[in-house]
This record gives C-alpha cells, sequence and structure tokens, in this order.
C-alpha cells in the first residue's frame, strides 16, 4: 500500500494546474475530481479504523450527498493544495493504520454498503482505490502495471463488487495471470444464463470496474452493472 501510494504521489505532484484541470477517464470528472475522492477517501477509511480501534461508530461518510459536495468542492482548488492534501490524507491513513493492535483489526465495520467486514480488508480497499483511480488520472498507469505479484489480490478485488449481485449476470470466470497460473470465479447474478468469459488479469480488471468495455476477453462477455 506504502509503494502504491508513493507511485500515486509522483505522477499526483507532477500535475500543474492545468493538467489538473484535464478530464480524468471518470465522465464529468477532472484530474482534479479524482485527487479530491483519492484524499477524501483516505480520511473516510481513518473513520473506519477508528470505530475498529475505539469501538464507537464512526461512518465512512456523513452521507453521500456530503461525499459529492466534498469532492465537487475540492476539485477547484490549485493543483499545490491538491498535491498536499492527498499526501497529508493518505499519511493520516498509515498512522491510523498503525495504530491498531492485533485484536482491533478484528473488528467488524460497514462503509457505503451495510455488509459488515473486518477492519483488516480496509488496506486491501485502500490499495485497490489507488489502482484504479491511478488509471482514472490518465497519467500512464494501467491495469497492466500493477505488481504481478498482487495481480491476484487486485482481481479478487474486482470480482469481489460483483458476487452474488441480483441485478447481474451469471458468469463463471477463467482468470490468467501473469505466470500463466489461473484462478475461477463464479459471479452468479439474476440472470439464468451462465456466461463463460475467460481473459487475462489486467483486461478482466479492466472489464470487472468498467473501465475497459471487454472486447478482448474470450467467451460470451455480458454488459455489467455499473461499477458504483
Amino acid at each position: 500500500m506504502r509503494a502504491a501510494t508513493e507511485v500515486l504521489a509522483g505522477h499526483v505532484t507532477s500535475l500543474d494546474d492545468r493538467r489538473m484541470r484535464e478530464p480524468s477517464l471518470l465522465p464529468g470528472w477532472s484530474r482534479a475530481h479524482v485527487v479530491t475522492h483519492l484524499a477524501r477517501n483516505a480520511d473516510g477509511l481513518v473513520n473506519l479504523l477508528t470505530w475498529a480501534r475505539t469501538g464507537v461508530e464512526h461512518p465512512i461518510y456523513a452521507s453521500d450527498a456530503d461525499r459529492e459536495a466534498d469532492i465537487e468542492e475540492g476539485a477547484g482548488r490549485l493543483a499545490q493544495v491538491l498535491h498536499e492534501d492527498l499526501l497529508a490524507s493518505s499519511e493520516r491513513f498509515a498512522v491510523a493504520c498503525e495504530r491498531l493492535s492485533d485484536s482491533q483489526w478484528s473488528a467488524s465495520v460497514t462503509a457505503r454498503n451495510p455488509v459488515p467486514f473486518p477492519a483488516s480488508a480496509i488496506p486491501g480497499l485502500r490499495l485497490f482505490e489507488l489502482w484504479t483511480h491511478l488509471v482514472d488520472l490518465d497519467v500512464g498507469f494501467g491495469f497492466e502495471d500493477i505488481p504481478a505479484d498482487l495481480l491476484e489480490v487486485a482481481t479478487t478485488s474486482a470480482v469481489a463488487r460483483h458476487l452474488n449481485r441480483p441485478e447481474g449476470p451469471s458468469v463463471h470466470l477463467r482468470v490468467i495471470f501473469p505466470d500463466g497460473e489461473e484462478r475461477v470465479w463464479d459471479l452468479v447474478g439474476g440472470g439464468g444464463t451462465v456466461h463463460e468469459v475467460t481473459g487475462e488479469a489486467a483486461e478482466v480488471i479492466g472489464w470487472l470496474t468498467g473501465r475497459r468495455d471487454g472486447s478482448t476477453l474470450r467467451g460470451e462477455v455480458p454488459d455489467l452493472p455499473a461499477w458504483g
């Protein structure tokens, strides 16, 4: 996670005011929106870590409306302020992680989805946010640039959002990793037909996150529900 944060920081600090205002790969969001979202995501996850440490509920965001308003307002700031905000919020998150004891990592919390999960999953959530939004910044980082030894972790994170989604299709997904190893997931959706889909890990992650259309995958590739 620290290594991914350093890669992110390197790209973000190279963006001046003009480049910050340019569109990201996310519709309606500039690069400044993406950077602001990453900063507020770090602070939101600090809330969950505080919940795990203290036992007192701290929601990740006050509300979806507040989350959106914070991103929209923050995106208007100067590039230097955005740089400093991202670095400071990332450090707050790292410090909050270091404060948890072994037993506190087992505490249950919830995020925007009300399904409980252990605090030990929070660093993985942050890591996947970093990778995905590095791609969204359109600064030359692609899913292929995720370290090979972490591609399975990244794929698992991408798959998790689509498991047992009643509005989604059923997919028997075979993922091929750079070393030739394969792993299979079953995404059980609301449709009766089971789609057989096979592809390289980076392409699969792009498809699952809605960043790629799946045209490079093999099989009958269905449309997926929105990622957000």
